[in-house]
């Protein structure tokens, strides 16, 4: 569908507003929810980058203009009535402007979560981490002190894991790996390395 047509078929209110709600391209977690005029939903499409109209402002804006956390647009969708749009995102650092990964961060109520949302949603706390400095943070020690840092404790974690292992102790196993798995994803975070990347090439290797 071309723009002109997608402009045509959204249905905008009598302000010339529709709603757009972000989520998460990877975990499919709602990031927040917003307004588009048509200038905004043209920007969006011909930039791939979502930007936005502010009703308090009465003007575009462009998610991260001034933070940096910014969205790069994977995916747009209108729903079965035409009067609100779905964007799948990749979120640059936080959505919301409290410095939290979503906007909807109040739980009330949530089932235990799958094993790649758990990844996702430790890998997106690590950014939360580095771009929202919290004093006394072990994840933000690691990544003050870098590369070699981050790189020593993830050999000495795989020795925990090998030691685990060696033991046949499932409960120490476990931990290990975890700690493992954490100390990964910060050296993912650290080195630019993005969750769905490694989902491409388990991808490839499983074909």
């Amino acid at each position: 569908m071309d723009i002109k047509e997608l402009l045509n078929t959204v249905k905008f209110d009598d302000k010339g507003l529709v709603v757009a709600v972000a989520q998460d391209y990877i975990s499919n977690e709602v990031l927040m929810v917003a307004y588009m005029n048509k200038e905004a939903l043209e920007i969006t499409i011909d930039e791939k980058r979502a930007c936005y109209f502010s009703r308090s402002r009465q003007s575009l804006w462009r998610k991260g203009e001034t933070s940096g956390h910014i969205q790069n647009l994977k995916g747009l969708y209108y729903d079965c009535d035409a009067d609100a749009i779905l964007m799948k995102v990749e979120q640059i650092g936080v959505a919301c402007h409290t410095g939290t990964y979503s906007c909807f961060s109040n739980k009330v109520y949530e089932e235990e979560v799958t094993d790649q949302a758990i990844l996702n949603k430790v890998y997106n706390q690590i950014i939360n981490r580095r771009d929202n400095p919290v004093e006394g943070s072990y994840t933000n020690y690691l990544l003050e002190k870098g590369l070699d840092k981050i790189l020593k404790k993830v050999g000495e974690e795989t020795s925990e894991v090998i030691i685990g292992a060696k033991n046949k102790d499932k409960d120490e196993l476990v931990y290990e790996l975890s700690d493992l798995v954490y100390h990964a994803l910060v050296l993912m975070v650290n080195e630019g390395v993005t969750i769905n990347d490694i989902k491409k090439e388990l991808t490839k290797r499983h074909k």
